[in-house]
């Protein structure tokens, strides 16, 4: 009995002991068969982990965006919206407390105040438009249609109403800060370097087209000579708001820096500008001063000694005062500048010598600036904000002083053709200047087409002569001074846009890449299209 007992229990031992054998077998077996393929157990839950977390994340995104929207109270972009209506609503509600009717709708300031902030609305959308391989318009066309839609719409034009003296006070002050800031941004030390390419393109494609202008305004548009002049210099002009950031573009993406093309551009094109404005304003004090034809050139050379030896003194002044051991020296400093330009503008004309203001305030800015041993950067940012203001009532204010209803159609179809007549002849005269200086083919005809833009000169200067003619009540001056402005206006409207796709399209085609160190061996070029905004470029350079 005992033994059969005892065979029972090893038979069943025996029995676990082969069951535990294949359980081990088989766990072996799938170990070795997860070692072979390199893959742990545990890795499936961690994919799964994972993809569960992944999954998660879009939604959670989500979640996050529309809690910021429907969060109360509101944040992210509905509260800078809500934020900015509030701030425009309380400044026009400040502004009637103090003037009342004033600032209703058919009032003065009412008429200002709409017309800037449709001036700033018409600029963002028009940066906000971008078109597949081009670079962005620029933001002032907007500002410019802003103004010129506001004026032609007959409801709309009959509510918002804008005297002309507020008119042509704003941007007189609008000019004396472009000026300030052209005198700032002129740099010494590249005065003293000049090369004979960059004297040649400031001076030369400036003067033939301000001169053909000239010509084909005195025949075709039947404009006195001085008006002519006014004409040329108004049109000769590129325009810096759209010429430097696209240079500036292209220099960020190292196209034609080898030889120093976008330098060169920006350089000789504040040299153009200032050219063009002290032309303009010796042309001006010819216009209004009455006596033979040989007085009135004199007054004219006496206007630009007067600005030039006013500037002078006011520069050196600046120097020294506010001494550099004072507080707030910037701010001092800014506001002292900014005054005197401001000053120099409006007084010049009551003195009689409307031509030496804008001269006056270059050479002041500059001289200022090169004295500044700490820097002249802080002047510089003060005079950027202040253009960030006033550069959509300029633009704004242009606008809305063309009418259709007042247009002549035939001093409109000349007007465009003496526009493109004189770019054609300055394109060429530019190809020939930049001949014999180092630059191939392709590079000459880029620099030849990057100075077909027209923008802030003409807007700045564009209207001075008609608010001359119209403080004096002049009124064939008047009728002169139209036609000058209708020509700045068209040819803001046509150049602008028209530039700034010529060179962000132009540029990475017919300009070399400089290459960078460590580049690749098999050079592969790789297509860059300039979308960068322009208007946060131009806030921080100079004029």
């Amino acid at each position: 009995m005992k033994n059969s007992i005892e065979h029972i229990d090893n038979a069943s031992h025996e029995e676990k002991t082969t069951q535990a054998t294949l359980k081990l077998s088989e766990s072996q077996d799938f170990t070795n068969k997860a070692n072979s393929i390199d893959l742990p157990i545990e890795l499936d839950e961690t994919t799964l982990l994972n993809k569960n977390s992944e999954s998660k994340e879009p939604t959670q995104k989500h979640h996050r965006k529309l809690w910021k929207i429907c969060a109360c109270p509101p944040q992210g972009i509905i509260a800078s919206v809500l934020t900015k209506v509030i701030m425009i609503f309380l400044l026009w509600a400040v502004v009637w407390s103090i003037t009342g009717p004033e600032c209703l709708p058919g009032g003065n300031l009412f008429g200002n105040l709409i017309l800037f902030i449709c001036a700033v609305l018409g600029g963002k959308l028009v940066g906000m438009i971008k078109f597949p391989n081009l670079p962005p318009l620029p933001p002032l066309l907007g500002m410019l249609l802003a103004g010129f839609v506001l004026r032609n719409i007959p409801v709309i034009s009959d509510a918002i109403y804008i005297d002309y003296k507020w008119s042509s006070s704003l941007r007189s002050i609008a000019l004396a800060i472009i000026l300030t800031r052209a005198g700032l941004g002129l740099d010494a030390k590249a005065l003293r370097k000049l090369k004979a390419v960059c004297l040649r393109l400031a001076f030369g494609p400036c003067l033939v087209e301000a001169g053909v202008c000239a010509v084909l305004g005195h025949y075709l548009l039947k404009l006195p000579w001085a008006w002519s002049f006014i004409l040329g210099f108004v049109i000769g002009a590129v325009s810096p708001a759209v010429v430097v950031p696209c240079m500036l573009l292209l220099q960020k993406e190292r196209y034609g820096v080898e030889k120093g093309i976008p330098t060169l551009l920006m350089a000789a094109g504040s040299f153009d500008d200032i050219l063009a404005i002290t032309g303009f304003n010796t042309c001006l004090g010819i216009a209004f001063s009455s006596g033979t034809m040989i007085s009135n050139i004199l007054r004219g050379f006496l206007e630009v000694l007067i600005g030039v030896a006013a500037g002078a003194a006011i520069g050196l002044f600046l120097r020294y005062f506010p001494s550099r051991d004072q507080e707030d020296l910037v701010m001092k400093r800014s506001y002292l500048l900014l005054g005197l330009a401001v000053f120099a503008i409006f007084a010049t004309g009551l003195f009689g010598f409307p031509g030496s203001g804008g001269l006056c305030t270059i050479v002041m800015a500059f001289l200022a600036g090169v004295g500044w041993v700490d820097g002249k950067g802080g002047a510089e940012g003060v005079t950027a904000n202040a253009w960030a203001i006033f550069q959509p009532l300029l633009f704004g204010l242009i606008g809305a002083e063309i009418s259709v209803t007042s247009l002549n159609p035939y001093t409109v179809g000349l007007g465009i053709a003496t526009l493109c007549v004189s770019l054609v002849v300055r394109i060429f005269v530019t190809f020939l200047m930049v001949n014999c200086s180092g630059f191939n083919m392709k590079e000459k005809v880029f620099i030849s087409l990057a100075w077909v833009p027209k923008a802030t000169v003409q807007a700045a200067i564009g209207s001075v002569a008609l608010d001359m003619a119209r403080i004096r009540n002049e009124k064939t001056a008047v009728e002169y001074g139209m036609s000058v402005l209708t020509l700045a206006f068209l040819g803001i409207l046509i150049t602008a846009p028209i530039g700034a796709v010529i060179i962000g399209l132009l540029g990475p085609k017919l300009l070399q890449k400089e290459r960078e160190q460590g580049a690749d061996e098999a050079g592969t070029e790789s297509r860059t299209v300039l979308t960068s905004d322009p208007e946060e470029i131009e806030n921080d350079i100079g004029v």
